[in-house]
Parts: C-alpha cells; sequence; structure tokens
C-alpha cells in the first residue's frame, strides 16, 4: 500500500493582520512548514490552495492559488484552487491525499489562507458568510430550524446587534439540542471556558486569557443561548501542510512523519431533525473509522470545529465520543479537558484559539501533528499516538453542508 504522510506543517499567528495580505499570509505559513519539513520548493510536485474570501472582498474569483502561491516561488506544477466554505483545506488535504495514493505526485503542498478582517468594509466581511449557505432557500431553513424548539422558553433579549448568521444556525441547534436532551446554557459555557482556558498554552492564538464559567456567561449577548465567548471570532490567518508518498519518505526526517489513516468527506442526506445517526459529521466520522480500522475508543485526542460551544458538543457526539445527548455533561464533567478522558479542543479550538475559515482545517492538522510528534508544550497530551480531527464546512438544512474527518497517526 502507498501510505501518505505529513511531513512539513506550518502555520501564523491567528487574529486580525490588517498589515499583511493573503499573499504574505501564506508565504510565512510556506516558509514555516518548508522549514519544519527540512526541504526546498523545487521538492513540491502538486499544490491545493484553499481561500473562501478574497472573491467578494478582494475582488479575486478565480486563480486564487496562483496569485498567492506564484507570488513565493511556487511556479511550473499544477495549483488546485479548493473552496468548500470552513472545510476547504481539509477537503485540499483529501484531495492531495487522493493525487498521492494514485500517485500523481510524490509530494505535495496544502495551504489555506484566509483574510477576513477588513475593517473599511464591515457590511461585506457579515454578507460573506452568506456564501456558506444557498442562498435562495437559507432563511426558510434558518426559520424551520428554529421552530424546532419553539416550546423552549427563551429570554426577551432584544437586539444583540450585528452578527454572523451562522450564529444564529448554531444558536437554533442549540435550543433544539436543549429542548431534547435537557442541557444547559451553563454546560455551553464549560465547553468555551476549557477551550478558553487550553488556548493559554498555544502561543500562535488570537485569544490566550482564561475564561471562567461564569465570565463565559456574562459575556455580551449574541444569539441566546450563545455568548460572545461561545463563538468563533473572525480571524486572518493561514497554514500550510507537506505531505508526501511513502515512496518519497526517506527524502525526509521520518522520525517526525506523520501518517494519514483517513480522510473522508460527506455531505449531507435528508433525514429527520432528531435522527443525529445520520447527521452529516456522523457519515463522515463512521467512514473514517472504518477506513482507518479503528473505533472512537482508540483515539487518544481530537480537534473538532466548534465555530460555536454548541458545535463541539454536536461533532464530540458525531465522533461517537459519547452517546446522543451526552456530550454537554461529559465537557461540564471534564472529560474533554486536556488531563481528561479524551481532550478536545486543546489548541483553544476555533472559540478561543480563532477560526479563519478556509485555513481551520489545515489549522486542525497542525495542532494534531504537533501533539503526535510530541512537541505540543504546555498543552500536550501525554502518550499521544491516534487523533482525529472533525472539520464542518457552510450551512444546509439544520446541518454542516459538507463535513470532514481526518485520522492521523504517531508512527515512530
Amino acid at each position: 500500500m502507498n501510505q501518505v504522510y505529513i511531513v512539513g506543517i506550518g502555520m501564523t499567528p491567528l487574529g486580525k493582520h490588517l498589515d499583511k495580505s493573503v499573499k504574505q499570509l501564506t508565504g510565512l505559513a510556506l516558509q514555516a512548514a518548508l522549514q519544519d519539513a527540512d526541504c526546498t520548493l523545487e521538492a513540491i510536485q502538486s499544490a491545493w490552495f484553499a481561500n473562501t474570501r478574497q472573491g467578494i472582498l478582494e475582488g479575486q474569483h478565480g486563480i486564487r492559488g496562483q496569485a498567492a502561491l506564484r507570488a513565493n516561488g511556487v511556479q511550473g506544477i499544477p495549483i488546485i484552487n479548493c473552496d468548500n466554505a470552513c472545510a476547504s483545506s481539509s477537503t485540499a488535504l483529501n484531495q492531495a491525499y487522493a493525487a498521492l495514493k494514485a500517485e500523481q505526485c510524490d509530494v505535495a503542498l496544502v495551504v489555506g489562507a484566509e483574510k477576513m478582517n477588513f475593517p473599511e468594509k464591515r457590511e461585506l466581511m457579515f454578507e460573506a458568510f452568506m456564501g456558506g449557505m444557498d442562498r435562495e432557500i437559507a432563511p426558510a431553513q434558518l426559520r424551520a430550524l428554529q421552530a424546532l424548539s419553539a416550546e423552549l422558553p427563551v429570554p426577551d433579549t432584544g437586539d444583540t446587534g450585528q452578527r454572523s448568521i451562522f450564529m444564529d444556525s448554531y444558536a437554533a441547534m442549540a435550543r433544539h439540542y436543549m429542548l431534547l436532551y435537557g442541557a444547559t446554557q451553563k454546560q455551553l459555557a464549560a465547553v468555551a471556558a476549557k477551550n478558553h482556558w487550553h488556548s493559554q498554552f498555544n502561543p500562535l492564538a488570537q485569544y490566550r486569557t482564561p475564561m471562567s464559567i461564569e465570565e463565559v456567561l456574562a459575556d455580551k449577548l449574541v444569539s441566546w443561548p450563545l455568548t460572545r465567548a461561545m463563538c468563533a471570532p473572525i480571524s486572518d490567518g493561514a497554514a500550510a501542510l507537506i505531505m508526501c508518498s511513502e515512496r518519497a519518505l526517506h527524502r525526509f526526517n521520518a522520525s517526525r512523519a506523520v501518517k494519514i489513516r483517513a480522510t473522508r468527506l460527506a455531505t449531507g442526506i435528508r433525514r429527520a431533525p432528531d435522527d443525529f445517526a445520520h447527521h452529516v459529521g456522523k457519515l463522515a466520522a463512521d467512514a473514517a473509522y472504518e477506513i482507518a480500522g479503528v473505533a472512537p475508543t482508540d483515539l487518544d485526542v481530537v480537534e473538532v470545529h466548534d465555530a460555536s460551544a454548541f458545535a463541539e458538543i454536536r461533532h464530540v457526539e458525531n465522533l461517537s465520543l459519547c452517546g446522543f445527548g451526552e456530550a454537554a455533561a461529559m465537557a461540564e464533567r471534564g472529560e474533554t479537558t486536556l488531563g481528561g478522558r479524551i481532550p478536545v479542543n486543546v489548541s483553544g479550538g476555533l472559540v478561543s484559539k480563532g477560526h479563519p475559515i478556509a485555513a481551520t482545517g489545515a489549522i486542525q492538522i497542525h495542532e494534531l501533528v504537533t501533539q503526535l510528534r510530541g512537541e505540543a508544550g504546555a498543552r500536550q497530551v501525554e502518550g499521544a499516538r491516534l487523533a482525529a480531527a472533525e472539520n464542518g464546512g457552510g450551512f444546509y438544512d439544520g446541518e454542516e453542508a459538507v463535513a470532514a474527518v481526518t485520522i492521523l497517526e504517531k508512527v515512530n
């Protein structure tokens, strides 16, 4: 079998990079990955580039990868552009993996880069989120989702100000979950507080100040039950991954290589609103476990797509780390905290580390490779050998429009 490995990783700090372009962010992540892999640009045979925002915010509707990568010396090789909402760079990894498996190349580059903060284009910044939904039917889908929790008493909070429509969607999902399983706003706050505590140990995180459950609950309300501290910030940043086939592994330091056991993408199917066994994230996770030949109980560390604190609860259940309806209490008990039974989002997660849309999937992989190498410092999960990343993208009919699950293994 032609196995596929990650041999180089690099990323920028996350936050507001008002003085840097997509090209510059790309260059920083690329150089870090090349240095980590101890190789030169000439080793790269194919490249995948992920971005979602340059079209609407900068007018760069096409050839985004060619523009960003050629400016940084990548030339003469295939450059494939990938836009799959928040799962863009996970999708790019999936496609690079397939190309390496098919022996179309032996060394591949995946880059996710996003510049989301344009203070002078604030309306467009929020308008861009609509591109992750089916604009024709998204309003009706959101109303249907909100109707599922109509019986749940909701405090009269008034207008909470400008926000991403995704936070209204996550809030509606959270309320439905609360109605079904009796979860509380305090349990959502426990998830967010955990991730804000984790991120203090991540030097590349956007936020590095720990928050208590009480502080999370007291923060500005975004869309009940979600407060600002439960929601991912608008972030700029980039990440790069260098991948190789088994026959090229001898060119790199094999002792730091991490094997890709599985990468699976899924799109949702029509299902009843409470049929979570067929949630798009569960479909992707089940397929990934089958290909990897592992069980959820084999995992040592996990990164999930917590664009909101509730999303972590949903995806922990999609990964079968517990039963449906159990993840909120599981987080409150500390089982997903660093040192707990199954640490989740020790990077700080999207809510605290940051969420530069197209780069997020590659950033999750960056964290897990760091963990499997034993190089995560104060946030290291002791003895980590098997890891999984769940990365959702967009929104369609009550769930993510796409889900990507990647399983990685320490090999040395």
